[in-house]
């Protein structure tokens, strides 16, 4: 793993507190990227020799692959994702107000298994703060090379009825930075937040954030931006439906499956049986196959029709070619990235191009729900 295990893993293995290792694993990503030396470095140790380019949401990416929601809630380290060769990277969540997030420790690592268990609550600077950093980068920097996503997630503080203006207002005051907004209504640890995926609760959180797209749209000059859906693992079949068909007959660009989940595998050994006990959202190697599977149920239930991003338990290239075929046009990871360390992207990014040539495929488009055959 040789560099990127000292940017991302070793820090974490190395201090006891989870939490503290991934504050650590940013600060030195972003110290590195300052200089154009290491900056240049990390990009030819780590960016992928081979390019996937596919177009989704009317956007193009290089890759398909991109870091997921919760790695960087603060927009810390977004040069070094581009460094990385990352296909496209995902900030916050980010709410409305600012929140410290739940009691610390929140963190939790099971090395052996493969897995973490966060119950870190949405803590971020608050929609006004994260437009300052925002603006502050796009000042001096640029727009990102690569597509900026925006998770938006609820404050705590927020009742569960006045929910729609507390996403929307996030999203009015990101919207010029974004290219992609995320409304997440499935992470576990932000009190009944899951209740928010009913229907008609999500669909009038998906009606002002499309309120505030065309108001934004028209104000800018600017196509509106796509908005997606973030959905819990722990659904059932009925729930899924009724999610998925609601986020697409109102006007939702697509759906990310998953989130964290709250089950836990029935035999864990060990010191890791603390890790697993801990209540939070799991993430890792554990969800890798619900989250493959519910992909697969998602692009049967439209034909294929409706984008999906896959993302759970992605720690290669073998994995995420499996929810390439599964279904999944766009793929990300977040505890990979803590486990296999910077060099993850090549690992996936050239992985997927050698599974394509194996296949006969000639571009991404070919192998996206391929495993489903002409059924």
């Amino acid at each position: 793993m040789g560099l990127g295990y000292s940017i991302f893993a070793k820090p974490l293995l190395a201090v006891q507190d989870s939490e503290k290792a991934h504050g650590r694993a940013l600060k030195i990503l972003r110290l590195m990227v300052s200089n154009p030396v290491t900056r240049g470095t990390l990009s030819i140790l780590y960016k992928p020799s081979k390019q996937v380019p596919t177009s989704v949401f009317g956007t193009d990416f290089s890759n398909p692959f991109g870091i997921a929601a919760g790695m960087d809630k603060r927009a810390e380290a977004l040069r070094g994702w581009e460094t990385l060769g990352l296909g496209f990277m995902e900030i916050g969540g980010i709410t409305m107000l600012e929140q410290l997030g739940n009691p610390k420790p929140r963190m939790f690592r099971a090395g052996k298994s493969r897995a973490l268990v966060n119950r870190m609550g949405f803590n971020n600077p608050g929609s006004e703060k994260t437009a300052l950093q925002l603006d502050k980068h796009f000042s001096k920097y640029g727009r990102p090379k690569i597509p900026l996503w925006i998770n938006l997630g609820k404050s705590k503080l927020t009742e569960l009825e006045d929910a729609a203006d507390d996403y929307s207002t996030t999203m009015q005051r990101l919207w010029k930075y974004g290219d992609i907004f995320v409304i997440n209504v499935s992470s576990p640890n932000t009190p009944n937040l899951r209740e928010l995926q009913k229907d008609d609760d999500l669909k009038k959180i998906i009606e002002s954030c499309k309120s505030v797209n065309d108001s934004q749209s028209a104000t800018h000059g600017k196509p509106a931006k796509p908005i997606l859906v973030k959905i819990s693992p722990d659904v059932d079949d009925d729930q899924l439906i009724a999610i998925v068909n609601t986020a697409r007959s109102n006007g939702c660009s697509g759906i990310i499956a998953s989130n964290t989940t709250t089950s836990r595998p029935n035999a864990v050994a060990g010191k890791e049986q603390k890790v697993f006990a801990q209540t939070g959202g799991m993430s890792g190697i554990p969800v890798q196959s619900k989250s493959t599977e519910m992909i697969s149920k998602i692009y049967k239930m439209t034909n294929g029709e409706f984008p999906i991003v896959g993302v759970g338990g992605i720690m290669s290239g073998e994995d995420a070619w499996q929810k390439i075929c599964a279904g999944a046009s766009l793929i990300q990871a977040y505890s990979g990235f803590v486990f296999e360390g910077a060099s993850l992207t090549k690992q996936v990014v050239n992985g997927i191009e050698m599974k394509m040539r194996q296949n006969g495929f000639t571009s991404l488009e070919e192998a996206i729900g391929s495993a489903h055959g002409s059924d």
